[in-house]
């Protein structure tokens, strides 16, 4: 009978290393289009760039079913509450890509109505240059996210979100106390953080 050595029977490794393996190749993407960033979203996921050969085919345009929400184009303030709640129904552990120069930045819209940045009110892992970035770029986001899953530990992760949550009970506090619309509580949030030199409300 032929000996069975442990070598060969047997293969160590991290728990987050076997988690974060499962999670970089089983993303499922929600975009969030508002410009001409989704109609380049839109080639990518066509036959030609084939972004399945990632893992994330399984397009959903339901935040309980997705975790990597791809913010495709300008966000108003208006539109910065409504992110918000986007984001937070989304499944647990998830992702955001800013796609394109207006949702990193503003972009050329340095005005009043537009949120400079979405990284204001929710949290990015990657930001994705471009007006209006091609597939590629899109393609290269999508794997530079999944370098940084496979570098994440299950407990940074979980501060990461109960920071999110957190804001996002100041804002329901907020809006109580004041009497204030969403997008009003959601504004004066950007406002006071900006006056304390921070540009996150999160």
């Amino acid at each position: 009978m032929t000996g069975i050595h442990l070598d060969d029977s047997v293969m160590t490794t991290r728990l987050d290393a076997v988690v974060n393996w499962a999670r970089k190749n089983s993303l499922w993407p929600l975009p969030f289009g508002t410009a001409c960033c989704a109609i380049e979203f839109m080639s990518m996921m066509a036959s030609r760039y084939d972004f399945s050969r990632f893992g994330a085919e399984a397009l959903r345009f339901s935040p309980r079913q997705s975790d990597m929400l791809l913010v495709l184009g300008t966000i108003t303030n208006k539109q910065a509450p409504i992110l918000r709640q986007v984001y937070s129904q989304m499944a647990e552990p998830k992702w955001v890509l800013a796609v394109g120069v207006c949702a990193s930045s503003g972009g050329m819209y340095r005005t009043y109505s537009t949120l400079q940045g979405i990284d204001r009110v929710v949290p990015v892992d990657v930001y994705v240059p471009g007006c209006p970035p091609r597939p590629e770029s899109m393609i290269y986001g999508a794997m530079k996210l999944q370098e940084k899953i496979t570098q994440e530990t299950l407990k940074g992760r979980r501060e990461h979100i109960e920071r999110f949550y957190a804001s996002m009970a100041r804002q329901e506090a907020l809006q109580e106390a004041r009497g204030l619309s969403n997008h009003q509580v959601v504004r004066e949030m950007v406002l006071a953080a900006g006056e304390n030199g921070d540009q996150r409300i999160w």
